[in-house]
C-alpha cells in the first residue's frame, strides 16, 4: 500500500530577489533555495555575489536575453537571481506569464523603488514609476506634470543627462533631480542632487535610479491625459481632427486598458496618440499613405509621449492585411474608399466599436448608407467660434462633421 500525496508539489523554480548587500542580505528561505538548487541563472554581477560554498552550477543570462534554457529545466530545482523585487519590471513577472503559479516561488527583496521612496520620504502609492530599460525616453512625457514625483529606472549611466535634456525641452528645467547609485549597497551607495537646468554630473554609474520632483515653468505646454489636446500640440498640415471633435470622437471610441485601436487615414495621428495617452497599456496602429503626414506622426508620437504607436505606411484596405485584430477602429480619412468600411468592419472583433468621421457630402453619403445597413448612431456636429468683426465679435462656424458610431454585436448584425 502506498501513501497518498496530499497538497501541491513544491515549485521547481525559485526566483530570488537580491539587493546590493548580496548573499549576506538574503533571508533564510532564499539562502536555502540557493543551496538546494542544481543550477542558478542570473546576471554576471549577481552570480558574482554568491559564495564559493554554493555547489550549484552557475549560468549567466545569454545575450540577447532568453529564458528557454530555464524553461528546459522544468522539474529540476532551479534558482533565478534578480534585482530587488523580481515582480517589479523584473524577470519574475516575465516567468509568471509563462508558468502556472504553482511552479513558481518568488522571494522578493526590497525593490530599488521602495528604497528610493524611503530615501526621499515619498509615499510610494503617490509616486509614478517608469522604467527606461529597453524603453524610449519619450515615454516619460505622459507622466510629466507640475508637482509630479517620478521614480525612473535608468537604462544606463547616460540616462540622467538625457533626462535633463528632455525636462528642459518640455519646460521642466526647474525640476529637482536625485540620482541614486547602487541603492542598498551600504558604503557603496551614492546620492547626487541637483536641478535639471543646472545638472553637471555627466555619466554616472550604470546601476542608478532617478527621483524627479517635476516643476513646470511658464513655457511648459500643459498636456492633460483627457482627450482633446490643444491643436498646437500637433505638427500638422491642416489635416487634423480638431480639438473638440477629437474629444467627442475619443469618447465614442471608449478606450479601455490593453485595447488596440486602428487609426485609419491617420493624418497627424492625433486620435491614435490620444487613445494611447488614456492608459499606458492602450495600443494603437496608425495607417497613413502620405509621406509628409507619416513624418508628422513620427514627430507627434515622440513629442506627446507615446513612442510605441505603430505606424503602417500604406492605404487601406490593402495596408490592413496582417495587422492584429482591433478592439476599435477610427476612420478619419478615406471613408469613401472602395472596401475601407467593409474591411474594417469585417476585421473588428466582436463587441468592438467603429467610429468614422466625414466632412464632405460624399463622405456623409457613405456613412448614411452604412448606417442604413448596419444601424448604430449618426451624429452631426456643428461648432462655432467667435472671431472679430470690426469693433464687435461674431460666430464663425467650422465645417460640420458627420460622425458614425457602430458597435459590433453578433446577435444584432448577423
Amino acid at each position: 500500500m502506498h501513501a497518498k500525496e496530499f497538497g501541491p508539489r513544491p515549485a521547481w523554480l525559485t526566483v530570488v530577489g537580491i539587493g546590493e548587500d548580496g548573499f549576506a542580505g538574503l533571508g533564510r528561505p532564499a539562502r536555502r533555495a540557493l543551496l538546494d538548487a542544481h543550477i542558478v541563472y542570473g546576471g554576471a554581477r549577481h552570480l558574482a555575489m554568491l559564495p564559493p560554498r554554493l555547489r550549484a552550477q552557475r549560468e549567466a543570462w545569454p545575450q540577447p536575453f532568453d529564458l528557454s534554457a530555464v524553461l528546459a529545466r522544468r522539474g529540476t530545482p532551479v534558482c533565478v537571481l534578480a534585482s530587488g523585487d523580481p515582480m517589479l519590471f523584473g524577470v519574475g513577472a516575465v516567468l509568471a506569464r509563462q508558468l502556472p503559479a504553482e511552479e513558481l516561488h518568488v522571494l522578493p527583496a526590497p525593490s530599488s523603488v521602495s528604497l528610493a521612496a524611503a530615501r526621499m520620504g515619498w509615499a510610494l502609492q503617490q509616486v509614478k514609476t517608469v522604467s527606461l530599460v529597453g524603453r524610449p525616453l519619450a515615454a516619460l512625457s505622459t507622466v510629466m506634470h507640475d508637482g509630479a514625483c517620478l521614480l525612473v529606472l535608468s537604462a544606463d549611466g547616460n540616462t540622467p543627462a538625457a533626462l535633463t535634456t528632455l525636462l528642459m525641452a518640455r519646460g521642466y528645467g526647474a525640476s529637482r533631480m536625485t540620482v541614486f547609485e547602487r541603492l542598498g549597497g551600504g558604503v557603496h551607495e551614492r546620492r547626487i542632487d541637483g536641478r535639471a537646468d543646472a545638472w553637471s554630473a555627466g555619466t554616472v554609474a550604470a546601476l542608478n535610479l532617478i527621483a524627479v520632483e517635476c516643476r513646470a515653468d511658464g513655457q511648459a505646454l500643459r498636456l492633460p491625459l483627457t482627450p482633446g489636446l490643444p491643436d498646437e500640440a500637433y505638427r500638422n498640415d491642416g489635416q487634423l481632427t480638431k480639438r473638440d471633435i477629437r474629444a467627442i470622437t475619443l469618447a465614442r471610441l471608449a478606450p479601455a486598458p490593453g485595447e488596440l485601436l486602428w487609426d485609419v487615414g491617420a493624418g497627424s495621428g492625433s486620435i491614435g496618440i490620444e487613445w494611447m495617452r488614456t492608459h499606458p497599456d492602450c495600443r494603437a496602429i496608425a495607417i497613413e499613405s502620405h509621406p509628409e503626414r507619416q513624418a508628422f506622426i513620427e514627430y507627434n508620437r515622440e513629442a506627446l509621449g507615446v513612442p510605441t504607436l505603430q505606424l503602417v505606411a500604406g492605404r487601406a484596405p490593402a495596408a490592413l492585411e496582417g495587422l492584429d485584430t482591433p478592439d476599435a477602429v477610427f476612420i478619419g480619412g478615406g471613408v469613401t474608399g472602395p472596401g475601407v468600411l467593409d474591411t474594417c468592419w469585417a476585421r473588428l472583433r466582436e463587441g468592438g466599436r467603429l467610429v468614422a468621421n466625414a466632412v464632405t457630402v460624399q463622405g456623409e453619403a457613405a456613412l448614411s448608407a452604412w448606417h442604413a445597413q448596419h444601424g448604430g448612431t449618426l451624429t452631426r456636429i456643428a461648432l462655432s467660434e467667435t472671431e472679430p468683426l470690426g469693433r464687435f465679435d461674431t460666430w464663425r462656424p467650422a465645417l460640420p462633421v458627420t460622425l458614425l458610431e457602430v458597435c459590433k454585436r453578433e446577435d444584432r448584425y448577423a
